[in-house]
């Protein structure tokens, strides 16, 4: 289950951060005003999951348990402070107009979340393209919603006008009720394939629609059984 393959399938597709476990929100809805703004996004915040996931692996067994969550904030914090600085010098026009939202990967919840979850526990390598695969994940849902955001809402696509002189852009797509619009809508389209391939008995597990069950009070059909499928393990403990 740690192979090269399984770990970039696993982000991209089976467990698309935005459109699967929908984390990362606050981006994923702020920037995605345009396709470019979108790529910029998911690209660096892969950059950092990718180096922050294969560092945490690389001392996981050095750090103390109890106090993991405040060395891997400072880990992703180094990182991110790296990105930000070689944006700022090599790419400023993309630096200008992700603003604020490239200091705050930081506390992005889905480069926590693989830490916790998976580069702790995980080999080096694994866990290098657990954070590739997410990332590439994270970085194409992100360019799907700003491409369709910015081709509604201004008739471009890339910043290249695509649409006829004749088209009236629907602005509103340019702006915060756009973003929900689109990823709803997006969301919509992957259940509805994952719904008509199982009516058709096809193998629809690839993908999937978020874990649905309660974490406080996770059960044996929830990510508990997963993880543990995954190991091999038939003994079950507190989550």
């Amino acid at each position: 289950m740690n192979s090269v393959k399984e770990r970039l399938v696993n982000g991209i597709v089976k467990e698309n951060p935005t459109f699967v476990l929908m984390l990362g929100m606050c981006p994923t809805l702020a920037v995605t005003t345009s396709a470019i703004n979108g790529l910029g996004m998911g690209l660096t915040t892969m950059v950092v999951l990718a180096l922050s996931n294969a560092f945490i692996s690389l001392l996981r067994n050095v750090i103390p348990g109890k106090v993991r969550i405040p060395a891997f904030i400072v880990i992703i914090a180094s990182f991110v402070t790296m990105v930000e600085l070689l944006l700022e010098g090599f790419l400023p026009a993309l630096y200008d107009a992700l603003g604020i939202y490239i200091p705050l990967i930081v506390v992005n919840c889905i480069i926590l979340g693989r830490a916790e979850s998976y580069a702790s526990k995980n080999p080096v390598i694994p866990s290098l393209f657990d954070g590739i695969g997410m990332g590439l994940g994270f970085s194409f849902a992100l360019t799907c919603m700003g491409a369709v955001r910015e081709l509604i809402g201004a008739g471009t696509l890339f910043g290249v006008t695509v649409m006829p002189e004749s088209y009236v852009p629907c602005s509103i797509f340019i702006m915060a009720p756009g973003a929900f619009f689109v990823l709803s809508v997006l969301t919509a389209v992957q259940n509805k394939v994952k719904i008509a391939g199982e009516r058709k008995g096809k193998d629809m597990s690839k993908i999937q629609s978020g874990c649905g069950s309660d974490c406080m009070n996770c059960s044996d059909t929830g990510c508990r059984k997963r993880i543990y499928d995954e190991k091999g393990e038939g003994e079950k403990t507190n989550a």
